[in-house]
């Protein structure tokens, strides 16, 4: 069963992927974008683990719901309102539920990335984040919640963006000089569920 203790492991442990990887991800945003997803995302993630530390909430999907507002509040660009949609989304599916299992966070997280699908316009195979959510939470759903699963999916989904064509977001307007460029947006994503599988390692 995942606690709220897990989830703030969680994003504690995707604040420091962030932190670390924050120049590559600047370094593909510079490629098709405005060259700041790396610093919007750690400046974000570094907020939800200040808030996290002043106000723990009790239970997962109150954690979620927190650091998603959090992000939509600190976060420029269009990358602060999507991961802040994707947390608050799937903290509310998950309700005010002490505990829940690892099905019913896949269940969330799909919600979660619908909210983002809808809020966004894209799906997968536009060159965007969803390129890695899509195929993680699936993974996660068709291997009995297997984190370790969710977490290749999402990272070759990420390298899969590299022969696309952007069709959402800032790089669309770059037409085919998209193409061969690694999405920023999908690497980051990537890194939330490695964060993920890493915290479920941990707490064996």
């Amino acid at each position: 069963m995942l606690d709220a203790d897990f989830i703030h492991r969680w994003l504690t442990a995707a604040a420091v992927l962030v932190d670390r990887e924050a120049g590559h991800l600047t370094e593909l945003d510079s490629a098709i974008g405005d060259a700041d997803h790396g610093s919007n995302l750690q400046r974000g993630f570094a907020a939800v683990t200040a808030v996290l530390e002043k106000e723990a909430p009790g239970t997962p999907g109150a954690v979620l719901t927190l650091a998603g507002r959090q992000l939509i509040s600190t976060v420029g660009g269009a990358s602060g309102p999507l991961y802040g949609t994707l947390l608050r989304r799937t903290g509310k599916a998950l309700g005010e539920a002490a505990e829940v299992t690892p099905g019913q966070l896949a269940d969330a997280l799909r919600a979660g990335v619908a909210a983002v699908a809808q809020l966004g316009g894209a799906k997968a195979g536009d060159k965007t984040m969803l390129d890695a959510l899509v195929p993680a939470v699936a993974a996660l759903e068709d291997s009995m919640a297997s984190f370790a699963a969710a977490r290749d999916a999402a990272e070759q989904g990420a390298l899969a963006t590299v022969p696309l064509q952007a069709r959402k977001g800032r790089a669309s307007y770059l037409g085919e000089r998209s193409i061969g460029h690694q999405d920023p947006g999908a690497t980051s994503s990537a890194l939330l569920i490695a964060a993920l599988a890493q915290t479920a390692e941990a707490a064996g």
